[in-house]
């Protein structure tokens, strides 16, 4: 076969489209709580919302959909130009988005976003790792803010939860796995939503270099891989 290195398919990388919309975003006990502060937009107690959670968890999925839906812009908390462009320049009404509020960063950069975007009848949702209250801010003015403003987690996901998650990636990429499968990865696999995401693209990896259906002994030999780095 033409392509055809070592009895081994040659694969091109040609890229895979993650579904991000409201209704591609499953629901379970780990982060009902965020999915309703969502739901409960405009009514935001200081016009803003953290969802906070490690790396994975869902944040950024669900800080997209809310901009989809409030028309927000993205920011980044680290990029100090980009926060000052955006006081400066954003209109009445409009949203942000600012992603990654992890020290170090510009306190006051983000302090003056905030002052400025909600004084204009704007809103804002952050993501971060931790909760506002954990986080050893510098400036006292911006931890007051933060701290006041209603926050929710985003924690590891249930047995159930990954299942479906994990299952909704594979889909995305139009593999069919068995039941069984899913249910032999769960029990082994790190609990994290971005786990399930680099999973289900390093199967459908194997399953096109080793030109085999996805079964016990494929994913148990993919998901060694993916723990050894």
């Amino acid at each position: 076969m033409a392509g055809d290195l070592n009895g081994r398919q040659l694969v091109l990388d040609l890229g895979h489209r993650t579904a991000l919309g409201r209704e591609d975003f499953m629901v379970g006990s780990s982060n009902r709580s965020a999915v309703d502060w969502l739901d409960r937009w405009p009514d935001w107690p200081g016009r803003g919302l953290v969802l906070y959670g490690a790396a994975g968890s869902g944040k950024s999925h669900l800080a997209s959909v809310w901009q989809a839906v409030s028309g927000a812009g993205l920011l980044t908390a680290g990029d100090e130009t980009v926060l000052r462009q955006a006081t400066a320049a954003h209109r009445p009404g409009e949203c942000f988005v600012v992603e990654d509020v992890a020290l170090p960063f510009d306190e006051r950069a983000l302090l003056h976003l905030y002052n400025a975007v909600t004084a204009d009848g704007g809103f804002l949702l952050l993501t971060a790792r931790v909760a506002p209250s954990a986080m050893a801010l510098g400036l006292p003015d911006l931890a007051s803010r933060l701290r006041g403003l209603p926050s929710a987690a985003l924690s590891d996901p249930d047995d159930d939860l990954l299942a479906v998650v994990l299952m909704k990636q594979l889909a995305d990429r139009q593999l069919v796995v068995p039941v069984e499968v899913v249910a032999y990865l769960v029990q082994r696999m790190e609990r994290s939503f971005d786990t399930a995401r680099r999973l289900a693209a390093a199967l459908d990896h194997a399953s096109l270099v080793e030109q085999k259906k996805i079964d016990k002994v494929l994913a148990g030999k993919v998901l060694a891989r993916l723990e050894t780095g």
